[in-house]
């Protein structure tokens, strides 16, 4: 957390002061400001190589960790007979995680069924949403909401707002490292409209919720070298 003072210090300046008061104050809201901070305090600054921007946290406060995409509610990643239940309802997660194995080469594109799955040698693979988490930022890729609390679902818009400054002021003093952005889907066009992007690449891919994610191409480009699912 310490390496990335200098950066948050301003961009947590930045927000509305009534709003600020709001997260000082307030309890309602998930995760708690004890935690909504906690991409910045397990991935230093200078190892950022990308970030991975999701929209707000799980609708759920045993789901949001303060982790854009990691749903720490599921348990176990897999299971005899194949991704974990947790993980099949889990839409998204379940098809990153078939596209992860298809990158790998422990599954084809003829077939990506929890039969499949389950034939699958996992003695050499991750089996826990954390040490998911720990893989990704092993590769740099920090995990990051463009609302990093929730209250409830009406709201979400006017948190995304809110955070707007904070998360341009952040990107302004990111611009001399210049990480990837990893976009999803329409919330990507959102953001591209709502700030300044431009001294950033950036890797646009329709959001994992959708099937055709599994075999993308630009995600297996770009996730199969990461090599998220080892151990």
């Amino acid at each position: 957390m310490d390496t990335w003072k200098p950066t948050l210090s301003p961009a947590y300046a930045s927000l509305e002061p009534a709003y600020r008061n709001f997260l000082e104050t307030d309890t309602s809201y998930f995760p708690s400001k004890e935690n909504y901070f906690n991409a910045f305090k397990t991935l230093p600054r200078e190892k950022v190589k990308y970030i991975l921007f999701g929209q707000d946290p799980y609708p759920r406060e045993e789901s949001a960790g303060g982790y854009a995409f990691i749903d720490m509610k599921v348990a176990q990643l897999f299971s005899d007979s194949g991704l974990s239940k947790e993980v099949n309802r889990a839409t998204s997660l379940r098809n990153f995680m078939k596209m992860a194995l298809l990158a790998r080469g422990d599954l084809t594109l003829k077939d990506t069924s929890q039969e499949a799955i389950a034939l699958v040698d996992k003695s050499l693979l991750i089996n826990s949403i954390e040490d998911l988490r720990k893989n990704f930022e092993k590769n740099g890729v920090l995990l990051l909401n463009t609302a990093l609390i929730f209250t409830d679902k009406k709201s979400s818009a006017k948190h995304v707002k809110a955070w707007k400054p904070f998360m341009q002021t952040l990107l302004k003093g990111l611009e001399e490292d210049a990480p990837k952005l990893i976009l999803f889907g329409t919330h990507a066009k959102a953001l591209k409209k709502n700030l300044d992007l431009e001294k950033f690449e950036s890797i646009e891919i329709e959001h994992p919720y959708n099937h055709t994610f599994i075999a993308n191409p630009k995600a297996l480009e770009l996730f199969g070298p990461m090599r998220l699912l080892e151990k």
